[in-house]
């Protein structure tokens, strides 16, 4: 037996089944992430709402971000996942596996933030002043910089948990890089 099973929406309390029946609706399914979090009372609905919060980034910002940090964080799970969110918001798989490098040269703002988010998670939260004046050059603000590194965090909680836990992924598996790893 596995040591980190994903709980079964009988597995889970009435506010998660809740939550759970809720995802079904807008998803088609309960992702084995989120239903992991319900092994916590509170965990999955905090989780959501801070993935949910309103945002000065457009969704193919985010997704940026989620791909270079899970490419990062080398979780498999989020990678697959945000391939997927990634082809849904636009990206063709090129152009994900492009971000996932920490680049993004088919558009200049985006590329400035794939390269700050990079820099970000590279050195702790100590960003090169290149990349920083890049971002703000390519029209990104300090209000824009704030929900960057909240999506840093959100999306590092769920690399780490995946990472930690590694239960089954349920998406498309991502290919895998041909580059040196970043």
């Amino acid at each position: 037996m596995e040591r980190f099973q994903v709980p079964s929406r009988e597995e889970v309390s009435t506010n998660n089944q809740a939550i759970f029946d809720n995802l079904k609706k807008a998803v088609g399914f309960v992702p084995n992430l989120y239903a992991y979090y319900a092994k916590n009372e509170t965990a999955l609905g905090d989780y959501l709402a801070l993935q949910n919060r309103k945002t000065t980034l457009k969704a193919k910002e985010k997704e940026v971000i989620n791909l270079v940090v899970s490419q990062f964080n080398g979780c498999n799970y989020c990678l697959s996942a945000h391939t997927q969110i990634g082809k849904m918001n636009g990206f063709t798989e090129d152009q994900i596996l492009e971000i996932r490098t920490g680049a993004a040269s088919f558009d200049t703002k985006l590329d400035a933030l794939a390269k700050f988010v990079l820099s970000t998670v590279q050195n702790n939260g100590k960003a090169s002043e290149k990349v920083k004046e890049e971002l703000f050059g390519a029209g990104y603000t300090e209000a824009n910089m704030i929900d960057v590194v909240i999506v840093i965090g959100d999306k590092t909680i769920s690399n780490l948990i995946h990472n930690l836990a590694n239960f089954k992924i349920d998406f498309p598996l991502a290919e895998e890089l041909q580059t040196a790893d970043i």
